[in-house]
């Protein structure tokens, strides 16, 4: 076989390669951000309940497998932990597909330099968002 033949096939072989990986990656990315819609109203909507003092609109917003594992007083203890009212900003990261679950870390920035990274889970309940689980990540 000739060297420049050979040459050839590679590349278009390299570039049929390249062009299934692109595809494929900006299938996986539109599925995951079309999947992800309403995620971000969810996070608004809990914090602000939070803020104004509605937690229990806060802990509906939860799902009942979390509301079984934890009840109203330790949702409660847990927000009163966080000291949630030192944070002024909400950053919301890059949400990551698993199963049917839908993964999201916010971080939340005082007015200084502090942060609090939050994990949040979140699954769909009868066609609408609901969390999962919340976890406090050690601060980066």
């Amino acid at each position: 076989m000739d060297w420049g033949l050979t040459r050839d096939i590679g590349t278009k072989a390299l570039m049929a390669g390249a062009g299934a990986l692109l595809l494929y990656w900006t299938i996986s990315a539109l599925k995951l951000v079309l999947s992800a819609r309403g995620i971000n109203p969810l996070i608004k909507q809990f914090f602000t309940q939070v803020a104004s003092g509605q937690v229990d609109g806060a802990y509906l917003l939860t799902t009942k497998n979390y509301r079984s594992h934890v009840n109203r007083q330790q949702f409660i203890r847990f927000l009163a932990g966080l000291q949630l009212n030192k944070y002024r900003n909400l950053k919301s990261g890059r949400p990551r597909m698993e199963d049917k679950l839908i993964m999201l870390t916010v971080k939340l920035k005082s007015d200084g330099t502090e942060e609090l990274p939050l994990d949040f889970t979140f699954v769909k309940v009868e066609e609408q968002w609901r969390v999962e689980r919340i976890t406090k990540l050690a601060a980066a």
